[in-house]
């Protein structure tokens, strides 16, 4: 048998108990190259083995194979640790709060119970001072230019607000915008859309108010559609058109 990933294991584990097994390592067993198939590869270990060509790899019983899980996964689980109380600890140093200086242990007690009051006690306020009027001051206005974090947070609540029917105003120019630019471009606006709403409620303490974003844009007297060109203008903006027999009976 070819140790190839996890997948030997299972088969393995029944076959032990009624026979002796031949794991090979694949570098052992690696056929000429050519038109594969699992069949062929199938026929040229049997050959090998025949052959007394392929090396046996060491299998331990299976108690000695649980502990070496266990092992593993303790030794997966410390590197985790170390990673996380690093990371807490960056977020110590970018604070200006340097306790590896005063304390031996950052995450003992009396560290902990310093962290633990600051944490409690947070400051508030939030500074929107590099905006004005829901835009940025920087020359560089494009939602593009939100980070790496931002903006696909942004795009994946945009994506789950539009299949939501609480937001009216969301959809109506998501779809003005795809049927002229595309699925993305109309994504992007709605993120747009988003941000600005967020510096409002923030910079105004005020409660969402979608009537903001809503467009009631007069009807042009001198457009003339046919009906399927209306019922078709209609169907792109997201609406779905029913018979009047199906809705009055």
């Amino acid at each position: 048998m070819e140790s190839s990933g996890k997948y030997w294991i299972p088969v393995f584990n029944i076959l032990e108990k009624t026979c002796f097994v031949t794991l090979a390592h694949p570098k052992y067993t690696k056929p000429q190259k050519g038109n594969k198939t699992d069949v062929k590869d199938a026929k040229w270990i049997c050959d090998l083995f025949m052959c007394d060509m392929i090396k046996p790899s060491f299998i331990p019983s299976p108690e000695i194979r649980q502990l070496c899980d266990l092992i593993r996964y303790l030794f997966k689980l410390t590197n985790m640790l170390t990673g996380e109380k690093n990371r807490a600890q960056n977020c110590l140093t970018i604070s200006n709060l340097k306790l590896d200086d005063v304390f031996s242990d950052v995450f003992g007690n009396s560290s902990r119970s310093i962290t633990n009051y600051m944490l409690d006690h947070p400051c508030e306020r939030f500074d929107v001072a590099p905006f004005v009027d829901g835009r940025c001051k920087t020359p560089v206005e494009e939602i593009q230019a939100a980070g790496c974090y931002l903006k696909p947070l942004l795009v994946q609540i945009a994506n789950a607000l539009l299949k939501s029917k609480k937001h009216p105003d969301l959809k109506e120019r998501y779809h003005r915008i795809k049927t002229r630019r595309g699925h993305k471009k109309a994504i992007i606006a709605v993120c747009k859309m988003l941000l600005t709403a967020i510096w409002n409620v923030l910079s105004k303490l005020e409660s969402y108010n979608p009537e903001g974003f809503l467009e009631h844009r007069p009807v042009n007297e001198a457009k003339i559609l046919t009906k399927s060109q209306a019922l078709e203008l209609f169907r792109k903006r997201g609406y779905t058109i029913i018979d009047d027999s199906v809705v009055n009976s």
